[in-house]
């Protein structure tokens, strides 16, 4: 098998299933020796990360939820054996009784491209808090005052709060991890 036959496909899946269907379809190519056709399965991600409880949470989010990319050869009974796998709903663009329709180059390159983007850049943090807001510090020296948010500076990922300390008010550099929000 050349590669130079090998083309881009979309497989559509069930929401929410995408890295179980990308399992399963593995799985499958493998048991019956059908490695030759297939090169790779992809389920494009990002790397995600929320704030809950004053923490960082790493989480992987599917970034086109329903559809697995595909590097194959689609020959043979490849696309039935694909199609017959459970959570696979289809081929995208396939017309009723026809073949699956590969992917164009343009496309190909901004997806993958667009996939390798997001695992490279995984610090895209929601920034939580706003200028105005009144939040607790959680975390220091200052813990259990409250403060109001002056500044936000997301490239450092920190706070500029200005907190009453004896009576006066004193500005306070602190990390998104330092404070909560008061609710």
């Amino acid at each position: 098998m050349t590669d130079s036959v090998k083309k881009w496909y979309v497989v559509r899946a069930i929401g929410g299933q995408e890295n179980k269907v990308k399992t399963y379809i593995e799985n499958e190519i493998a048991r019956l020796g059908m490695t030759d056709y297939v090169d790779s399965v992809l389920v494009p991600t990002e790397k995600v990360i929320q704030i809950r409880n004053g923490k960082k949470v790493h989480k992987e989010r599917v970034y086109f939820p329903g559809y697995i990319m595909i590097e194959a050869n689609l020959s043979g009974e490849l696309p039935h054996i694909i199609k017959s796998i459970t959570g696979v709903i289809g081929f995208l663009g396939e017309v009723k009784g026809g073949d699956p329709v590969p992917m164009r180059k343009s496309e190909i390159n901004r997806m993958l491209g667009k996939v390798d983007e997001l695992s490279v850049q995984n610090d895209n943090v929601a920034i939580p808090f706003e200028v105005g807001e009144t939040v607790k510090v959680i975390d220091g020296p200052f813990n259990g005052f409250d403060g109001t948010v002056e500044k936000i500076n997301a490239e450092k990922r920190k706070l500029e709060v200005m907190v009453k300390i004896f009576g006066r008010k004193t500005p306070l550099e602190l990390s998104y991890m330092q404070v909560d929000k008061i609710s």
